[in-house]
């Protein structure tokens, strides 16, 4: 979380599930705001001061509600939408932080998802927040790995922190 700049704007969970990582935010001193599409969890985070979105981000017809905010930090942890990774980059402030976490081709082996649709590819969050020319500017790979991890199930994973740089004027 040192990564994340403090008091220059909130933080977006994306997808959050119960709210683990909202929470910890929140309890670090952030401004958070949750999205899901699960009211009922939702409605356990906003007694902590949590701005919460019900949301459902697949849907056909959806628009993505933060076109007007930029965000000091995005998190996205085991979930992927890929219609949804140009907009999150566009949504981080200049120094801000993507911190994205799912599953990533191999995890057939070791349960759900198996689906190569909610997969990632080898160096996929790489080849999105780095490799590519975005328009919403240039971003820095603070770090990356694809493998192995046994907590808090086995499974292959894919993660990338990435700080924004700069935005196109």
């Amino acid at each position: 979380m040192t990564e994340i700049p403090r008091a220059a704007g909130p933080v977006l969970d994306l997808a959050c599930g119960s709210g683990r990582h909202s929470r910890l935010l929140k309890e670090a001193g952030y401004e958070v705001w949750a999205v899901d599409q699960r009211a009922d969890l939702l409605d356990m985070l906003r007694p902590l001061g949590i701005r919460c979105f019900e949301l459902d981000l697949e849907t056909a017809d959806f628009v993505w509600p933060f076109a007007d905010y930029q965000f000091a930090a995005i998190v996205v942890t085991n979930y992927l939408h890929r219609p949804l990774m140009p907009k999150i980059l566009e949504s981080i402030m200049h120094q801000g932080v993507l911190i994205y976490e799912t599953f990533a081709a191999g995890n057939e082996q070791f349960g759900r998802p198996r689906n190569p649709d909610f997969l990632l590819a080898e160096n996929e969050l790489l080849n999105h927040f780095v490799f590519t020319q975005q328009q919403s500017g240039r971003q820095q790979c603070l770090g990356f790995e694809h493998g192995f991890v046994n907590q808090p199930s086995p499974a292959i994973v894919q993660r990338i922190c990435v700080r924004k740089l700069r935005s196109q004027e």
